[in-house]
């Protein structure tokens, strides 16, 4: 089996001839002093944080940084002036209240996210792929656009077609472009699978949510082949961990970020134990994170990967919060073969939902009003299938 690309791509960036645990740590404790000591030159702020520590093993005694902190100290967290900011990403919304996480990236940050993407679209497509994009384009540096830079710099052709199509808009661009490779979110993929085909599709990259075994498993029966999850945040700089053609796991890109997994007091678990990942993002230049907690909830895998690489691999993740209970929704309901898609809201501690159906069936005693309404020819045509949950 083929070593995964995520060595090649660690290598090249930190001009390495081998990659094996010890070459790995040295590099993440050079990077990780580094940061701290520009942290405590600059005052920001990390002032108050040790300017080199003699070994990982001292990280966890340093404290976390929150979804707050990234809110309320922003400036503070900045390594980097204003001018030299390429991005900012924002969680605020036109029902923000109080002040909103905002994440910055330099131009080498967005290089970087971009190489990664090149090692993690390299494991299922090559040239002359012609690659359907479904995840939003929202400007220089978004994601979409650096996924598609990522298509291109492996000599394949993106399709560069955002969230929002419709099914038949979906069916028109399977007709005449023939993709052979999906790249967007799994709930996205089987819903388009189920009232599309698979047409010429072949294979299929996941991220941006949390995926359901079911929803992988329905996903690759009517592939026929496995998917490729990948995993990210916009502290990450969109870009986290890798899946390789082990299938076993994801690749973190260690050369850029420190993990560890924690249980619910803050301790630090072993690897194989499921907790919250942590990160320490010491290859980030805009905004380099020290022990932040991600809300998400994975196991750092024991031993090698099958491929041969000891870089260290993350397994499925799991959403904290308001995201997990999506999660299981999405599992209990497309564990289900004949809905196509739903849209979810709780009033007055009744779940009420609406269910697009593609197939004959029963809905299954659960604790909801249901409604259904069979696939027609102009749902294929028009029918976007957005989904919500709200909570009163």
């Amino acid at each position: 089996m083929r070593r995964s690309r995520i060595d090649s791509f660690i290598m090249e960036q930190e001009g390495l001839q081998t990659l094996n645990r010890k070459e790995i740590e040295a590099v993440q404790l050079e990077k990780l002093n580094r940061v701290l000591a520009m942290e405590r030159k600059r005052a920001g702020f990390y002032r108050n944080l040790p300017e080199r520590l003699n070994s990982l093993a001292e990280l966890k005694d340093l404290p976390f940084t929150t979804e707050e902190d990234l809110a309320q100290h922003a400036p503070g967290l900045l390594l980097r002036s204003q001018a030299e900011i390429q991005r900012v990403l924002s969680d605020a919304t036109s029902g923000t209240t109080g002040a909103a996480k905002r994440v910055f990236y330099t131009e080498g940050d967005c290089r970087n996210t971009v190489r990664l993407f090149v090692a993690g679209l390299g494991e299922l497509i090559g040239p002359g792929s012609v690659t359907m994009i479904c995840f939003p384009f929202s400007g220089p540096h978004g994601l979409g656009e650096l996924i598609s830079e990522a298509v291109e710099g492996l000599g394949a052709k993106p399709l560069k077609l955002g969230a929002g199509l419709s099914y038949g808009e979906y069916r028109g661009v399977m007709a005449e472009e023939k993709p052979d490779t999906f790249v967007g979110m799994p709930v996205q993929l089987l819903s388009m699978l189920r009232v599309c085909g698979n047409g010429s599709l072949e294979r299929a990259l996941v991220s941006g949510d949390a995926c359901p075994r079911t929803v992988t498993e329905a996903c690759e029966k009517i592939l026929g082949t496995k998917l490729f999850p990948h995993y990210g945040s916009r502290e990450m700089a969109l870009g986290g961990a890798i899946c390789c053609p082990a299938h076993e796991g994801m690749h973190l890109r260690e050369n850029h970020v420190i993990a560890e997994i924690i249980d619910p007091a803050g301790n630090p678990l072993m690897p194989g134990e499921t907790g919250e990942l942590v990160i320490t993002t010491i290859g980030m230049e805009a905004m380099p994170l020290i022990r932040y907690r991600t809300g998400d909830f994975t196991r750092i895998l024991p031993d090698r990967c099958p491929c041969g690489s000891e870089v260290l691999r993350l397994d499925t993740v799991h959403r904290g919060g308001r995201a997990s209970e999506m999660e299981k929704l999405d599992g209990r309901m497309f564990s289900l073969p004949w809905v196509a898609d739903y849209r979810a809201e709780r009033r007055n501690g009744r779940l009420r939902m609406e269910v697009l159906t593609c197939g004959e069936g029963t809905p299954p005693p659960l604790d909801a009003e249901w409604k259904l309404r069979q696939v027609t020819a102009e749902d294929r045509a028009l029918y976007h299938g957005k989904r919500t949950v709200e909570e009163t």
